[in-house]
């Protein structure tokens, strides 16, 4: 004998209900359910009865909407919109005044396949027409009565029976999100206003959520439109393009006296359109979300829900400046191939595999120092998360302000910028380290820091980071290792195989290790790159330090 829970009495329990007939088939009808699970198409076909559930975290909005004039077709399916049924809103002009109806459109992005190379989600759209009662405004205060309790189940919010009761007055449903969009209509291959229009919008529109959209006109707009604007009028900043956008919006944040009210009540979200995405792959990754075929789908159902989760930040000093990162640290071959590629820009991801390659050939070697602290030292070096406990209670601020840039440093020319944060745990980029910290002295071919999963959409760097686990996965190349050796290294990244330990190098010239700090000293005989989230930064002496749980990301 099976004996089910409350809780799983109250998933199951009956909430509303409504039978519908099938378009051009009267014998063919629909037993409609709303409960908590979602929506229940109970199919009644000569005796054949079928079920099919419409999961309510499947559904990410409703609408009601009157048929437009000539479209007299009357509809109930669980099959994408019929051409022969077209509709407007109630207040059109051109509605049709001889249809009494109320249309009810269920919005749903359902998961399709079990294994994780065919996973995709496929958009649905369940039509439900009311028209029982001889006027429009009685069919409507049903519909809207439908609305009204879906829109409640899918904020969480509790159901009184007066909302559920038909004879209760409904009142319209009011969207309390409004989202700031930033996009870079110059990203990847220069399509992201595109790519915001065509994939984004109609999920925002059909999820009813307003946002208003501006257009980057120039390097950093979006850090200096985050720092000066009041982000409060907005729930939520998303980020189009690639990751060199999110980190304008996180670095505008940390310039901001009231950072810390920020981080915890604006989450960000990330809309793939760059080159690399490797943020917005490795919160798909985290998520367990099919990225492919459609990258945008996971973000923008990640605006829609309404969902974040904290996120590491990694506090980076320079000689001249302090930024935060969400990312990566890079110098050397990663870092090479990632802005020398920029002049490929057009040939979008692409990119990264030509001048690889190139790399490859002309490979480069670089002496310095690199210190590091493990991720299991006993250090007095604190982790704990910047947001523990329930009031968040952030240490105290810090006012830092960076020096006008020199020749080298790609923010030359920019006006000084003054950043706030937590305090940080580390001495000055310019003090001796502690005796705890280890020390590597030599030739490097790179040495490459991520805190995310992915550096890009299909390069898996880290497969073991999770977007909280407060550590840094330090990634060291030495100059012993051979051509082949890095060529089977780049060709692991897209599995993720290099990081497994059938393939550790035995030679120890390649090693990925967790850590949490860690400082890099480049030999100034000779220049190369260097590289935080991507973006160009001068080069020279280098450390960062972890932050766990300093951010908080939309996920889907």
């Amino acid at each position: 004998m099976e004996i089910k829970t409350s809780e799983e009495t109250n998933q199951n329990k009956t909430l509303l209900e409504e039978t519908f007939y099938v378009l051009s088939k009267k014998k063919n009808t629909f037993k409609v359910r709303l409960t908590q699970k979602g929506l229940h198409l109970i199919r009644d076909n000569d005796d054949n009865i079928k079920e099919q559930i419409i999961q309510l975290k499947d559904i990410i909005g409703c609408q009601c909407l009157r048929s437009k004039k000539r479209a007299r077709h009357c509809t109930c399916q669980s099959l994408p919109r019929s051409d022969s049924l077209q509709v407007v809103e109630e207040n059109s002009t051109d509605l049709d005044d001889s249809d009494i109806s109320a249309y009810l459109y269920v919005y749903a992005y359902i998961l399709q396949g079990t294994k994780e190379a065919n996973k995709k989600r496929e958009r649905t759209i369940i039509t439900l027409r009311f028209r029982s009662f001889d006027k429009y405004e009685d069919n409507n205060k049903e519909a809207q009565r439908w609305r009204c309790v879906l829109k409640k189940l899918m904020k969480g919010e509790t159901l009184t029976s007066s909302i559920v009761n038909q004879n209760s007055i409904i009142t319209r449903h009011r969207e309390t999100r409004r989202l700031l969009i930033l996009c870079n209509p110059k990203s990847g291959a220069g399509k992201g206003k595109q790519i915001f229009q065509q994939k984004v919008a109609p999920v925002l529109n059909e999820a009813e959520i307003p946002y208003d959209l501006y257009l980057t006109k120039h390097y950093n707009f979006a850090r200096d439109f985050v720092r000066s604007s009041n982000v409060f009028q907005w729930t939520g900043i998303i980020g189009v393009g690639g990751d060199g956008i999110i980190y304008e919006i996180i670095n505008g944040i940390f310039e901001r006296p009231d950072w810390s009210d920020v981080v915890k009540s604006v989450p960000i979200g990330v809309v793939p359109g760059g080159s690399g995405n490797g943020l917005a792959r490795s919160i798909a990754h985290h998520a367990d979300e099919p990225y492919l075929p459609s990258p945008t789908l996971p973000a923008a159902l990640a605006a829609v829900r309404g969902y974040s989760e904290p996120m590491d930040l990694v506090r980076v000093e320079t000689l001249s400046q302090i930024v935060y990162s969400f990312l990566s640290v890079g110098w050397g071959l990663l870092s090479d191939i990632d802005i020398e590629s920029e002049r490929l820009r057009l040939l979008g991801g692409t990119r990264f595999t030509v001048w690889s390659v190139a790399r490859l050939i002309g490979l480069r070697s670089y002496k310095g120092k690199l210190w590091y602290l493990p991720s299991s030292s006993s250090s007095s070096y604190s982790q704990s998360p910047i947001n523990e406990g329930s009031s968040m209670d952030f240490p105290s601020e810090v006012h830092l302000e960076t020096d006008e840039g020199d020749g080298d440093n790609v923010d030359s020319g920019d006006r000084p910028r003054r950043m706030y944060g937590p305090s940080p745990q580390l001495p000055s980029l310019t003090s001796v380290l502690p005796g705890d910290w280890k020390c590597i002295d030599g030739r490097f071919v790179m040495v490459h820091a991520s805190y995310q999963t992915h550096l890009g959409e299909d390069c898996l760097f880290a497969p073991e980071a999770r977007l909280n686990d407060g550590r840094i996965w330090l990634l060291i190349v030495r100059h012993g290792a051979s051509r082949s050796q890095l060529l089977q290294f780049l060709l692991g990244l897209t599995t993720g195989a290099h990081a497994s330990s059938e393939n550790k190098d035995p030679t120890g010239n390649i090693e990925l290790i967790p850590v949490i700090a860690f400082r890099i000293e480049p030999d100034m005989a000779h220049t190369g790159y260097m590289t935080v989230d991507g973006e160009h930064v001068e080069y020279g002496p280098i450390q960062a330090e972890i932050f766990p749980e300093l951010g908080r990301v939309m996920v889907p």
